[in-house]
């Protein structure tokens, strides 16, 4: 027969049971300020790398911004150079039609005399140059010059000869006619002006030439 189980007994086993309780507990927190602490490492490291990635695309924004502004100054420099160029060519196509022009009109019947380069109106709302002008008593021609020419040069400049009198009322009683000329006319080009009833001078040789053919109907304005 087994011995009684006692007060002290039942106390002893609280005792240990509550020991074993703490244990457990002290075991826990050490436990969960590990984990806090390895949290709290493992934020900081994500922090820092955020803030690290964040400095590298403030870096990269800033390089880009530069290298845009590099750009846009090379580009600017570029549409300079090539204005520049493009003007100097026009003035080149204007210095080689402008000695033919008298001769070249007189061949097709109109009997022009007189020759100016680069005439302008300064009329508010109507300001217009006119590259080559030439003129009778009745009649006149006004050229524009291009070192290429393209659809919108010939579609500009009908809009120009369209303005022309109210831009120069001082010829509101000649006839005019337009003519385009250029060193090189992309294919097919060509055609448009002249359906559009304009003159087409192109280089022949050392000089220039109208290509119209004989059948050409040339518009008044």
């Amino acid at each position: 027969m087994s011995d009684p189980v006692t007060i002290d007994d039942i106390y002893n086993l609280f005792r240990a049971s509550q020991a074993e309780y703490d244990r457990r507990l002290a075991q826990s927190d050490r436990r969960m300020e590990e984990m806090n602490a390895e949290l709290d490492r493992r934020l900081a490291e994500s922090v820092a790398e955020a803030d690290r990635r964040a400095a590298e695309a403030d870096r990269r924004a800033e390089d880009l911004d530069r290298r845009l502004a590099e750009l846009d100054k090379a580009s600017k420099r570029a549409v300079r150079a090539v204005d520049a160029l493009t003007t100097r060519w026009g003035r080149f196509v204007e210095q080689l039609v402008e000695p033919a022009i008298v001769r070249l009109f007189q061949s097709r019947g109109i009997d022009v005399t007189q020759v100016a380069s680069r005439v302008r109106s300064r009329k508010q709302g109507l300001a217009m140059e006119i590259d080559i002008v030439a003129i009778n008593g009745q009649e006149m021609v006004a050229v524009e010059c291009k070192s290429r020419l393209s659809y919108d040069d010939v579609n500009n400049f009908i809009s120009k000869l369209e303005r022309f009198k109210l831009a120069f009322p001082q010829y509101n009683n000649f006839q005019l006619y337009g003519a385009v000329a250029g060193i090189e006319i992309d294919e097919g080009i060509d055609r448009y002006p002249y359906q559009q009833g304009l003159f087409v001078i192109k280089p022949s040789g050392d000089t220039v030439e109208i290509i119209n053919d004989i059948n050409f109907q040339a518009s008044a304005w």
